[in-house]
């Protein structure tokens, strides 16, 4: 296990610069996940990381180590792909024992390092088996006990759950906790699921564009989210915005053009009259009959069980809503919302940064 320092890196395809001096730091034994729409370098910058491709500049150091021109299989990290990347002609205790076999190691403790993993992994009983004979979820944990296999300073996934099915998506997701919980190995993490991120992860790394947007833990980008991009991409169902103007005359609120009054709890960190977005999450309204409820036109009514979620007409804005009370409102009818102040989040509609 080891510390893992990015320092200022940059990263250009012919003259196009794709990552902009990225400065990340991950502990020793910590878990991050990089999230981030397509295209925004969380791939590229894991494949930096293993010294699959080169850096354009900046430093790369695992523990004491500056690893940039440390060719990958030197560096002592071990990377997880998303298709698994197995040989087919092998089966699971050659696959697992592969690097191993490839470092010299003798037979027998070859052996008993793969029966070590497979127990880890509950691959005892697939041993002998091809992987044309495993299932996705299998498959991924052969994928996870070859990297384990190598005791290495810092485990890459790179997106290893796209594959799988919604339900065996939850099941490995909870094997790959219950992992690094068990081993302490620092680990980076891509997915493009903020789900995956907030469930496993000690800390989320939000990238836009080949540049850092907020780093923090889970809770703290999602009740404190530095701008409306990082609001709007973590937490599911995402936060509602809806435009308007800051009024300070008075109790602080935000007024929308069909002259809706959104509350605050303070006023924010700019003027009166300030364009701003007023965000809030679908949790974060309840149902209100009196004066201070705002009328809302239901579109689409959607019960999940655990809560109902309802997509609605607020001033002009579309939203969502969702609401722990078994409602059975119909497509058409009128429900008077209240945001909970407490929860609002104001940004600068011209820049997106929080303004609260």
């Amino acid at each position: 296990m080891a510390r893992l320092t990015l320092h200022r890196i940059v990263k250009h395809y012919a003259d196009t610069e794709v990552i902009h001096g990225i400065d990340i730091e991950i502990g020793d034994g910590e878990f991050v996940a990089l999230v981030g729409p397509s295209g925004c370098g969380k791939s590229t910058l894991l494949r930096l990381i293993a010294g699959l491709e080169a850096i354009g500049g900046g430093e790369i150091r695992l523990g004491e180590r500056v690893i940039n021109d440390v060719p990958p299989r030197e560096r002592n990290i071990a990377m997880v792909f998303q298709n698994y990347a197995l040989y087919p002609h092998m089966t699971v205790a050659q696959n697992l024992g592969f690097a191993l076999r490839l470092q010299g190691e003798e037979k027998a403790a070859i052996r008993r390092r793969v029966e070590e993993v497979a127990g880890i992994l509950g691959l005892e009983a697939l041993l002998e088996r091809l992987p044309r004979q495993l299932s996705g979820g299998q498959r991924q944990r052969v994928a996870m006990g070859r990297a384990i296999v190598r005791r290495p300073e810092a485990f890459l996934f790179d997106e290893p759950l796209s594959n799988l099915d919604a339900k065996l998506r939850v099941q490995v997701r909870t094997e790959i906790k219950a992992l690094h919980q068990r081993l302490g190995t620092t680990t980076v993490y891509v997915t493009h699921d903020q789900v995956e991120a907030m469930t496993l992860a000690d800390r989320i790394v939000v990238l836009k564009d080949g540049r850092v947007e907020q780093a923090g833990t889970p809770l703290d980008l999602y009740d404190r989210p530095a701008n409306a991009f990082v609001a709007g991409f973590i937490g599911s169902p995402a936060m509602n915005f809806v435009p308007g103007r800051l009024s300070l005359d008075g109790a602080p609120v935000v007024l929308t053009e069909d002259g809706l009054r959104l509350p605050l709890v303070a006023p924010p960190r700019a003027g009166d009259g300030t364009r701003v977005l007023y965000g809030v999450r679908p949790e974060h309204f309840t149902l209100d009959d009196g004066a201070d409820g705002l009328p809302a036109q239901v579109a689409v009514v959607e019960p999940t069980g655990s809560e109902t979620q309802v997509a609605l007409r607020l001033g002009g804005q579309d939203i969502l809503a969702a609401f722990r009370e078994r409602l059975a409102p119909r497509p058409g009818d009128v429900l008077r919302l209240r945001p909970v102040a407490a929860h609002a989040h104001v940004f600068d509609a011209a820049s997106g940064a929080r303004l609260n």
